[in-house]
């Protein structure tokens, strides 16, 4: 399943109500930054507003509202409020043990490394020792 969330935000500027939301779809950006994206310019996209004027400004300065998070990423939204650091991390987690269970399924035929532990976790200490080693040099 994909990880999905809505952001919306509403503000008012000189008296003239702006409101709008923006389904983002976070195993992208993931992907393709590492991270999860900036909210603030994706809505400002939406509404037509540009990334340096006073409505962008004064849209910052509310609070981004998500909802309708789907996927690993619903875990980490609560009363409209999506802990991005929280889901960045259990996400990289999440892709690290697919990938091992692929390499476990490719190399040792291995259907579930959950029914493995002792494996399971001599294959995420490996990942994570080359990990370590490749900022090392």
């Amino acid at each position: 399943m994909s990880n999905n969330i809505i952001a919306s935000v509403e503000f008012y500027f000189k008296g003239v109500k702006f409101a709008d939301s923006v389904e983002v779809e976070l195993d992208q950006h993931m992907q393709t930054a590492g991270k999860t994206p900036d909210f603030f310019p994706l809505l400002a996209n939406a509404m037509n507003i540009d990334v340096y004027s006073y409505e962008h400004e004064m849209m910052q300065a509310e609070e981004i509202l998500f909802s309708h998070a789907q996927g690993l990423a619903a875990d980490y939204v609560n009363e409209g409020v999506f802990d991005s650091s929280a889901f960045e991390a259990a996400w990289i987690e999440n892709k690290i043990h697919e990938n091992l269970q692929e390499i476990a399924q490719r190399e040792l035929s291995i259907d579930d490394l959950h029914q493995q532990p002792e494996l399971k976790t001599a294959l995420l200490e490996a990942y994570r020792l080359g990990e370590s080693v490749k900022y090392k040099e």
